[in-house]
Formats: structure tokens, C-alpha cells, sequence
């Protein structure tokens, strides 16, 4: 296996692939605005808000719980930012791994690489599991193994159709959530205001008992962890940029909203929910179980006189779970198509079919996660749930190697002489952005032992959250050391920009 470090992506394929065609070795790009936007959309906007949030109130507060999703929003719109100057500059189907490989290491590259890939197929699995739960709530008497099916053949068929059926796809599931967001924003505040739902309880809310800052500090750090997975799936957007249009254009176009939809879409959610809901009501710590019957978003619809709250409710996170999943499958797909180009995975992975769909990268990631799926079957899931605790930080660690590789990228730039004019977009905090990303990611990381310490867990209970950071340093440094081929200096990094890359 080769391993390439500066070649230009179109070289990085195999002596076999030489004769086909130079459109038919690129992805093509089918992706416009609208889907893009809402790719972002729908990273961001699943569970964590629909249900989960009630528990963030009912544990720090109202207070705590806006701050934390406020600082969470913060530190995910800083490394959105570096994202969209990376993935303007270089619009590729691997994004933040292959530039891993090319401003930090080959090495670096692999790790996020496989990283990345392992959470996505993983988190498949998790969907489809989710998926049947969901389905319950109508048809109890049907075997769950049912519901995981139907929804893995859709979202394979959408993914096996062309990137546009995803982007499609992902665009109607990410619109039903925004819908129901905005309703439920502009329902709220007109319940704030005593216009419906009766008396407004105004701030009383906010006031009453320990709010707005319930366990003052610790408990705005517990959140802030919660709240840090609310958020993944961000990042989905930059990789589709290898299959955007017009990436120089279309990229910084959806990059720059995202900072209005975390302000609208959590902050506006969250405001609303603490100022109707006491953070006392049982039914908001309830929520963490994913009973959908006591969403806080069900619970405020209820008390605005919609009575079929639950089952629209219900609806909208089965789609929230269908995006999820719809993203994942083409997200982990697109960075083994991407890696194996790089020589970092086996070049089998590299044919594309007659749509331009990297269909064997595709074919291999839909079954392991059917696989990861079939162990939350077998006994009592302990190797599901080992699976799923190996993926946990994967997100973090993801978006930790972006702020990096944007530092890298920026000394580089200084390095070879690259004026910041000349590039598509920028991050309007340069690096320090994301030195300031870096930092807050590295405190939730590091938060990640809170609870088993608090809840008096033993040692293997406080490191289980961890275990997914030495697997990926075991990637890195094993890469390194089987490979020896160095990393990049700022003078040495590959900061071409290959010119087929941007046709469609």
C-alpha cells in the first residue's frame, strides 16, 4: 500500500485506473445551496434538542442549561468557521482528513480518517436501533427488526441513488425539523406573552427555587458535556463539500448561516422550554430516557391546546433519526472513498459507479453498520454498547483535528508565501478561533469523568468514556511507525489546489 503525501487527488489512484476517464474518477458535483445548508441543518437539529434538552433544564436550570448550549453554540460555530475556509480552499470528498494528511501527517490523516468512518458506521447502527424504538410508539406489536430493515434499505437507496437523492433527502428530513423548531419558537413566545395557553407565567420560571443556576457551576459543566453532543453532525457539511457546486461560493454561503440557525434553533428552543416549564416538573428529567410522550417540545405543543402533540412529535424524531442515519451512511462512505485515494485504505474502495457513487465504499459501510446493528440483538448488547463507548469522543476528537488542521493550514499559508486575500473564504477569528475551540473541546473531553465521579463510580467506570482516545492514538502512532513517513512542516505541507477537483 502506497502512501502518498502530496500528489493531487486524481493521482492518488491506482496504475489500473488510468485508462478511465477524468470525470469518471471524480465525485460529481450535484450539491447546491439549499442542499448544503441543510445538510448543516440536519447535523445539528436531532435528538438532543427534541428530547434531551428537558434534562439539560431540569439538571442546571434554565440559566445553566441557555449557558451551556450558548458556549457549546459558540465553540461549534468557531470550528465551523475553520471548516468553511478549509473546505472553500480545498472542497474534498475526505475534508478534515485528508487535510490531516496534508498539513499534519499521513499518520494524523489515517487516524481521523478511520476515526471518523468507525463513528459514522457506528452511529448507523445506533439510528437503526433508534428507528424501531420510535416505531413502537404505533405498532408495539411488530418486531423491531422490521422497522431497522425498512429504514437501512431506504437510506441505502438514497445514498446508492446519486448524491443529489441524498442531498434531496437530507434537504425534506432537515425542513420538517426547521418547521417544527420555528413553530414551536413562535408558539412559545406567544405563549411567553399570554396570547395563548392562558396566563403567561412571565419570569417566574427563572426565579423560582435554585434557578436560574441549578448547582451553580458544576451543574452548567455537567450540561455543558450533554450539550457538546447535542451539536455533532455538524461538521457533515464539510464532508459534501466534495460534492458541492461551485464549492468557492456555495460553501461560505451555508457556513455563514450557521451561527443564526444555533441561535434561533437551540438558544430560542431553550429559552422558550425554561420559560414554560418549571425545571422541577419530573417530566423534564423524564425526558433523558427518550420517552417522547414527555419531550419538552410535547409538552409545550400540549399546553398550546395541540392535542395530537405526542404522535407529531414522534414523527418528526423518527426523521430526525432517518437524517441521522441518511448522513452518517454517505458521510463514512465519502471518507473511505476519500481514504482509499489517499493510499489509506485498500484502493478497491476507490471505483465509482455509472451516478458517480462510491457504491463498494458504500456497500461496506452500510454492513458493518447492520452488523454493529445485529450485536444490539445478541445477548444483553454488552458488545453493541462497547461499540458505541469506543465512538463516543469521536466527534470531539474530530473536531479538535479541524481546529488543528486550520492552524497548520494557516503557518503553512505564512510559510510558502500564500496571501490570506487569495482565499475563497475566511475565519473571521483566524487562528485563534480555533486555539479558542481547541481549548473548550479539550474541557469537554476532559469533563467526560464528571459524572462517574460524582456518582461514585470506580476507576474502570471513570476511564470507560476514554477508551475511544487510545484507539485513536493507536491508529495514529501505529501508521507512523509501520509507514515511517514523517509529518509535515508549514514549509513542506501540500497547499496546491487541484484544478479537476472542482469540475462537475
Amino acid at each position: 500500500m502506497s502512501h502518498p503525501t502530496s500528489a493531487a487527488p486524481d493521482q492518488r489512484v491506482s496504475a489500473g485506473d488510468a485508462s478511465s476517464t477524468a470525470e469518471s474518477r471524480q465525485l460529481k458535483r450535484s450539491l447546491s445551496t439549499r442542499h448544503l445548508t441543510m445538510i448543516a441543518v440536519g447535523g445539528s437539529i436531532g435528538t438532543g434538542l427534541f428530547v434531551a434538552s428537558g434534562a439539560t433544564i431540569s439538571q442546571a436550570g434554565p440559566g445553566g442549561a441557555l449557558l451551556a448550549y450558548s458556549l457549546i453554540g459558540l465553540m461549534v460555530w468557531l470550528v465551523m468557521q475553520s471548516l468553511g475556509e478549509l473546505a472553500a480552499y480545498l472542497p474534498l470528498a475526505g475534508s478534515f482528513q485528508e487535510y490531516g494528511t496534508r498539513f499534519v501527517s499521513p499518520s494524523f490523516g489515517f487516524a481521523i480518517g478511520w476515526n471518523y468512518w468507525f463513528n459514522w458506521a457506528i452511529t448507523l447502527a445506533a439510528e437503526l436501533v433508534a428507528a424501531a424504538l420510535v416505531m413502537k410508539f404505533w405498532f408495539p406489536d411488530v418486531p423491531s427488526i422490521v422497522w431497522s430493515a425498512l429504514f437501512l434499505a431506504v437510506i441505502f437507496g438514497l445514498n446508492a441513488l446519486s448524491a443529489r437523492a441524498y442531498g434531496e433527502g437530507e434537504f425534506w428530513f432537515a425542513s420538517i425539523k426547521v418547521v417544527t423548531v420555528l413553530v414551536f419558537v413562535v408558539l412559545g413566545v406567544a405563549m411567553i406573552a399570554g396570547i395563548l395557553g392562558g396566563t403567561s407565567p412571565g419570569f417566574e420560571n427563572w426565579i423560582a427555587g435554585e434557578a436560574p443556576f441549578v448547582d451553580g457551576s458544576i451543574g452548567v459543566l455537567a450540561v455543558f458535556i450533554a450539550a457538546g453532543y447535542s451539536f455533532q453532525g455538524t461538521e457533515l457539511v464539510g464532508v459534501a463539500a466534495g460534492e458541492a457546486q461551485d464549492p468557492g461560493r456555495t460553501l461560505p454561503k451555508a457556513i455563514r448561516t450557521i451561527f443564526w440557525r444555533i441561535l434561533l434553533f437551540y438558544i430560542g428552543a431553550i429559552a422558550v422550554i425554561g420559560f414554560l416549564i418549571p425545571y422541577t416538573d419530573p417530566n423534564l428529567l423524564n425526558s433523558a430516557e427518550d420517552n417522547i410522550s414527555v419531550s419538552p417540545f410535547t409538552l409545550v405543543f400540549e399546553r398550546a391546546g395541540i392535542a395530537v402533540a405526542a404522535s407529531v412529535m414522534n414523527a418528526v424524531i423518527l426523521t430526525s433519526v432517518l437524517s441521522a442515519g441518511n448522513s452518517g451512511l454517505y458521510a463514512s462512505a465519502r471518507m473511505l472513498y476519500s481514504m482509499a485515494r489517499n493510499g489509506l485504505a485498500p484502493l478497491y474502495f476507490t471505483k465509482l459507479n455509472s451516478k458517480r457513487v462510491p457504491m463498494r465504499a458504500l456497500v461496506a459501510t452500510t454492513a458493518i453498520g447492520a452488523v454493529g446493528f445485529i450485536t444490539s440483538l445478541v445477548g444483553d448488547g454488552a458488545a453493541y454498547t462497547f461499540l458505541l463507548t469506543l465512538s463516543a469522543l469521536a466527534g470531539f476528537l474530530t473536531w479538535m483535528g479541524i481546529s488543528l488542521c486550520h492552524l497548520r493550514f494557516r503557518r503553512a499559508l505564512d510559510a510558502q508565501g500564500v496571501a490570506l486575500e487569495s482565499l475563497p473564504y475566511r475565519a473571521p477569528f483566524g487562528p485563534w478561533g480555533s486555539i479558542l475551540a481547541l481549548v473548550m473541546c479539550f474541557a469537554v473531553v476532559l469533563g467526560q469523568a464528571y459524572a462517574p465521579i460524582v456518582s461514585g463510580g470506580n476507576l474502570w467506570a471513570i476511564l470507560t468514556p476514554y477508551l475511544g482516545i487510545p484507539v485513536f492514538v493507536a491508529l495514529w502512532v501505529g501508521h507512523r511507525l509501520v509507514t515511517k513517513i514523517p509529518g509535515h512542516t508549514p514549509a513542506t505541507a501540500d497547499i496546491s489546489r487541484d484544478d479537476a477537483a472542482y469540475e462537475s
